[in-house]
């Protein structure tokens, strides 16, 4: 009795190994990968997988040519530096650069319709290398290479780093590396600030757009980014105040004239105690290797006694009391010792990393 319960359950094992294997789900196939790590199965372009079905090829990209039942026709075909690709027994090359794939597979069967009758053609991007990755740094959350495997403008390379920083300035600088390879209509919306051509071929092309401008969402400052571009979100110019005020800190000079009674306004006022008439601006002036002391009656600019002060990146604002006792944070200040909101302002301010 024993024995044939056992072989009954060894025969329901057996039985059902098959039909758990048929409701086990299979493992998903991994596709070979490309030299730049693009997947190449044959269930479909590496394009369309990611979702970049318009991608326009140009020199150095690689397709991979399969003609059904016509071996002789299959292979790897690269586009050359004049932008064409040569497929074997066609005698003109095919014009590739700012086409898609799918416009030049409708070619190859054009020509090959001379020598085949109604020929089965499949054409895949398999390698993206015309378009080198554009680098974003400077006021950045997240310094990037973005490669670009597709048209992006330059909010939405900012996204990508992450937005920028409380240290950013109102300009950001964009160095062009590569020519325009495929212009489109409406590129030309975009004005630039500043457009420096160099007639020198050492020196690089840049641009220089508004942030101001961009965050209002005017098109002219939302620039079309080209491969192998180069970003840089300029940093805000800093200038420090201490002494008798709310909060003494430094703080950023983002706009291209900055008042003294703005910046004052901004860390909160003078205190009770402050002296007013003799506050003091350290000015280091370019060339000089020491600075200049202006002495201003801010009383009187409160009052509208007397014109305001244009304020210059670096200015340190001294406002003493009576004791005189601010010489001591004056003194921290410069040697890096204060605590508080000058030492985060330093913390930002530090140099970042571009990877």
């Amino acid at each position: 009795m024993k024995v044939k319960s056992l072989l009954l359950a060894l025969a329901l094992c057996a039985l059902s190994a098959p039909a758990l294997a048929q409701e086990s789900p299979a493992a998903p196939s991994v596709p070979a990968s490309a030299g730049n790590g693009l997947g190449t199965g044959a269930a479909g372009s590496s394009l369309d997988v990611m979702g970049i079905k318009k991608y326009l090829l140009g020199p150095g990209d690689q397709l991979d040519l399969r003609v059904f039942n016509e071996a002789q026709f299959n292979g790897t075909l690269v586009v050359n530096d004049e932008g064409n690709i040569e497929v074997p027994f066609i005698d003109k090359p095919i014009p590739a650069r700012c086409r898609t794939d799918r416009e030049i597979r409708a070619d190859i069967v054009a020509a090959l319709e001379k020598f085949l009758k109604k020929p089965q053609v499949s054409l895949r991007v398999t390698e993206m290398r015309s378009r080198p990755p554009a680098v974003i740094h400077g006021a950045v959350r997240v310094p990037s290479r973005v490669q670009m495997q597709k048209r992006a403008r330059l909010l939405e390379l900012l996204a990508v780093a992450g937005g920028i920083t409380e240290g950013a300035g109102g300009d950001v600088q964009i160095f062009h590396t590569e020519p325009v390879m495929c212009p489109e209509p409406g590129d030309e919306i975009a004005q630039p600030l500043i457009e420096h051509k160099p007639t020198d071929p050492t020196q690089v092309a840049y641009e220089v757009y508004s942030l101001n401008d961009l965050r209002l969402g005017k098109e002219h400052a939302n620039p079309v980014v080209r491969p192998g571009d180069i970003i840089i979100v300029q940093e805000a110019k800093p200038i420090y105040i201490t002494g008798m005020v709310v909060s003494p800190q430094g703080i950023y000079l983002r706009d291209t004239t900055r008042m003294l009674s703005q910046a004052i306004a901004q860390v909160g006022g003078l205190r009770k105690e402050a002296k007013a008439s003799q506050v003091t601006i350290f000015r280091r002036e370019e060339g000089s290797s020491e600075a200049t002391k202006i002495v201003v009656n801010f009383k009187d600019i409160r009052d509208g006694k007397a014109k305001d002060i244009a304020l210059q990146p670096y200015d340190i604002i001294e406002v003493p009391d009576n004791s005189g006792g601010v010489k001591n944070t004056l003194k921290g200040i410069l040697m890096g010792t204060v605590s508080g909101g000058m030492t985060a302002f330093g913390q930002t301010a530090l140099p970042r990393v571009l990877y």
